[in-house]
């Protein structure tokens, strides 16, 4: 464990936080906005300022276009000096101008330059640019006159300095700051919103993992927030599953204890008969009986351990083992003949030619079919027959006995721990059903009692999920 600083999920990899996610995921598309806006904000003030100050340039350049002249061939500039005093007159930016036909300067500045950056317009009807002039950021408006009778043209440039620009754009760029100041509050609104919604949830997780390390009784729910509830119903139908699961497995110490007990008993028993008796017959007779004893104690105790192998999660391995289960039905019946021969029951094994292969684990399979053929042995009478089908379409395993066979309405109680019917005679401790349900649950499989065509029990092991040859 760590503290909350580094808190390390159980598969050893760093735990999210659920408050820096949400504001992670909240507040960067508002950056993002942000920027966005201020980026196009200072582009359209930029464009707009231009637009605006371009159209007075430009109109002065066609001003001054009005006052050109031609004679035989040569331009000449009518323009008084009052009128260039007007013209060059602002009381922020200074103004310039030139006209040109070819190299020759009529009038004006010689160095404004003829082209530059960030241009606006198209020849024909006037260009404005950025240049630099006097160690000065300018602004030029350019004028292409064409000659009347196909004269060479007069080129005619006004520029200016961008002080005044600059002011107006500023201004204009002003406009953002309240957005900026919108989206900080929007920031902290946000930052506080996802504080305090988050803070409940870390009181009822906190709650909650104080009152399931205290017990296993369910949590409360009545103040968990509505999306949340489908979680609070599946810790509650857990911490069921684990009580009743704590109940079951207490319940199944206590009967294993008292089925232990019995047969304890008469051993003790047995042995100190056995101790105080000079008899031989007699001590070959108590030999005899705890033979038996010991018999059924140790049938009792590979069924505890078996039952003690049922993992639930055993079935995901099941995916990576392909076995025949004509070769293990065979096996298991082999390992039976003694028992059947030496009760003179009649055990036959009818079986398929081609294989049936099924995703198993051999040992726990071989552990619920030698469970099946163990009880229809030994609860079939002497002369009686027990038979061993295999089938396809699903994949079964079919065993049909001539015994007392067991009531429809018990047919589901037996599969209990611990549960025998009420005609079962003889030893026996109830385990070896509820063993063979668990096997065959791991498998996927299901598993039927009916009454077999000898008037006995008949139990089909199906697997469901194999219908063909594979």
């Amino acid at each position: 464990m760590t503290d909350r600083a580094g808190a390390i999920s159980p598969r050893g990899k760093p735990a999210q936080w659920l408050k820096r996610d949400l504001l992670i995921r909240l507040l960067l598309p508002l950056l993002l906005i942000m920027v966005t806006t201020a980026v196009l904000g200072v582009y359209t003030a930029q464009r707009l300022v231009d637009r605006a100050f371009d159209s007075w340039l430009l109109d002065a350049a066609r001003s001054v276009g009005a006052a050109v002249r031609f004679e035989q061939g040569r331009a000449l500039v009518n323009l008084p000096v009052a009128a260039q005093t007007v013209l060059l007159y602002d009381e922020v930016d200074r103004v310039y101008f030139s006209v040109h036909q070819g190299e020759r300067l009529i009038v004006g500045r010689p160095d404004i330059p003829l082209e530059g950056d960030r241009e606006s317009g198209d020849r024909t009807r006037g260009q404005a640019f950025a240049g630099w002039l006097d160690q000065q950021d300018v602004r030029i408006a350019r004028i292409n006159l064409a000659g009347p009778s196909g004269e060479e043209g007069v080129i005619i440039l006004v520029a200016e300095t961008v002080i005044k620009r600059n002011r107006t754009r500023q201004e204009l760029e002003w406009v953002l700051w309240p957005m900026v100041a919108l989206v900080i509050a929007a920031t902290l609104a946000i930052y506080e919103a996802v504080r305090r919604t988050v803070r409940p949830l870390e009181a009822i997780a906190a709650r909650w993992n104080e009152s399931a390390h205290a017990s296993l009784q369910p949590v409360r729910d009545d103040d968990v927030p509505r999306e949340l509830l489908p979680f609070a119903t599946a810790l509650n139908d857990l911490l069921a599953r684990i009580r009743a699961m704590l109940a079951r497995e207490r319940q199944f110490a206590l009967t294993a204890a008292h089925q232990l007990r019995t047969p304890l008993a008469g051993l003790q028993l047995g042995l100190r008969r056995a101790i105080e008796t000079s008899d031989p017959t007699e001590v070959r007779d108590l030999l005899s009986e705890l033979k038996q004893t010991t018999r059924r104690m140790a049938r009792l105790v590979q069924q505890l351990l078996a039952i003690g192998r049922l993992d639930p999660e055993a079935g995901h391995d099941l995916h990576d083992q392909m076995d025949d289960l004509v070769i293990l039905v065979q096996d298991v019946g082999a390992a039976h003949v003694d028992q059947a021969l030496s009760k003179g029951v009649d055990l036959e094994l009818v079986t398929v030619d081609d294989p049936i292969s099924v995703r198993m684990q051999p040992e726990l399979l071989s552990e619920a079919l030698g469970n099946l053929l163990d009880n229809a042995i030994r609860y079939t009478p002497t002369g009686g027959r027990v038979l061993i089908e295999l089938a396809k379409d699903p994949a079964r395993v079919i065993i049909s006995d001539s015994g007392p066979g067991i009531s429809p309405n018990e047919r589901d109680l037996v599969f209990e721990r611990f549960t025998r019917g009420r005609g079962a005679l003889g030893e026996g401790s109830g385990l070896g059903l509820a063993i063979v349900r668990e096997i065959a649950a791991l498998h996927g499989a299901t598993v039927i009692l009916k009454t077999s065509k000898f008037g006995g029990l008949e139990v089909i092991l199906s697997f469901p999920g194999y219908d063909v040859d594979r």
